[in-house]
C-alpha cells in the first residue's frame, strides 16, 4: 500500500486535532503534542471499526473524519481511565472523603 505525503500529513493533522478535542472533553487538558497524536490516531482506528458496526455514517470528507476520530479517541480514553481507576472521576466526584492526609481533620 503506497500512501503519499498528503495522506500522511492529512492523517496525522485528523489525529491530532481530534486528540486534541478528546483530551478537552476528557480530562479538561491536553496531553502534550505526541500524546494528542498517538490518541487521536488510535482513536480514528477504533472509531473508523466501531461506527460502521453500529450502523453509524457520518460521510465523508476532513469533518466526518475528525468527528469520527474524536469519538474514537473518546472511547479509547474512557475505556482508559476504566481500567487505569479512574482517580480523576473519584476525587471530582466524592471529593477528599475519606482521605486522611496532611491537611486531614483529626
Amino acid at each position: 500500500m503506497y500512501m503519499s505525503g498528503e495522506s500522511l500529513l492529512i492523517i496525522l493533522l485528523v489525529g491530532l486535532i481530534a486528540g486534541w478535542l478528546a483530551g478537552q472533553i476528557v480530562q479538561g487538558t491536553g496531553f502534550g503534542m505526541i500524546g494528542d497524536l498517538l490518541i487521536g490516531v488510535a482513536g480514528a482506528f477504533i472509531g473508523s471499526w466501531l461506527l460502521p458496526q453500529l450502523g453509524l455514517q457520518l460521510g465523508s470528507g476532513l469533518i466526518s473524519a475528525i468527528i469520527n476520530a474524536t469519538i474514537g479517541a473518546l472511547l479509547l480514553l474512557l475505556v482508559v481511565r476504566l481500567v487505569h481507576g479512574g482517580g480523576g472521576w473519584r476525587r471530582r466526584w466524592f471529593g477528599n472523603w475519606g482521605r486522611r492526609g496532611w491537611g486531614g481533620r483529626w
